[in-house]
């Protein structure tokens, strides 16, 4: 059977050692089921594209990230290839969901980003089609492929918008990565700044839930790029310890 390693911090470690944790059956059943998560979404995000049944072909989506899809597929009409500049877009339009939230945390406004989308205007190739039915682009299937593989490293059993935006930044080729990383959205810091906003936003969200609405979008992002300093600052010390380069 072939042996892979796992590497982890010295705390952690010592700590799995102290309790007795079978690593090897807990390891093969998360891989287990992050490579069905995988298949299932690459499977997905190749075939033809409707409106109608993202709930049932995207179950592990919530229910802004599917309005978000149906929203990227509804800027064109079929037959057409929707690309990952629309998958952004949807984000966008969509208004209210944590990944604005995290960009507006590290100071990336949404005219910013719809600016950056009409620099980057360039068709992403998609799998031929003769059907008369939408499909993504390979980048914007690729994005999804990235977008579940961040939500499974974080742990999550949903896949929402900040996994979403994840996804787009991490993706090399299509026009929303390109456009996030020219506004300074590399994939580094926008991960540091989603684990920061899920350790904080429940707590933040409570606090701000009895303010009028505007007021209580601007105390959360105000709250939120306050919150991130410290909590940023100690995922880099974790890096930099297992990572030294």
């Amino acid at each position: 059977m072939p042996k892979i390693n796992v590497y982890l911090p010295d705390d952690l470690a010592d700590a799995v050692k102290d309790t007795g944790i079978p690593v090897s059956a807990i390891c093969q059943r998360a891989l287990e089921q992050a490579v069905r998560r995988i298949t299932a979404i690459r499977a997905t995000s190749l075939a033809q594209l409707t409106r109608d049944d993202l709930d049932e072909r995207f179950p592990l989506f919530t229910a802004r990230a599917r309005t978000v899809l149906t929203l990227a597929i509804g800027q064109t009409a079929p037959p057409a290839t929707v690309g990952t500049g629309q998958l952004l877009t949807g984000i966008l339009d969509e208004g209210d969901n944590l990944a604005l939230r995290v960009l507006q945390a590290i100071e990336i406004e949404p005219a910013q980003v719809r600016q950056a989308l009409q620099r980057h205007t360039g068709e992403e190739p998609g799998p031929a089609s003769g059907d008369g039915e939408s499909h993504f682009s390979t980048a914007a299937a690729g994005a999804l492929e990235l977008t579940v593989t961040e939500a499974t490293a974080l742990g999550h059993n949903y896949i929402g918008c900040e996994h979403l935006l994840l996804g787009l930044v991490s993706e090399p080729d299509g026009t929303a990565g390109q456009a996030l990383r020219e506004l300074g959205a590399d994939p580094r810091l926008t991960r540091r700044a989603v684990t920061a906003a899920l350790a904080g936003y429940v707590h933040l969200r409570a606090n701000t839930a009895a303010q009028p609405p505007a007021a209580s979008t601007q105390a959360l992002v105000t709250a939120l790029q306050e919150h991130l300093k410290p909590l940023i600052a100690r995922i880099e010390r974790l890096e930099q310890r297992l990572d030294p380069q």
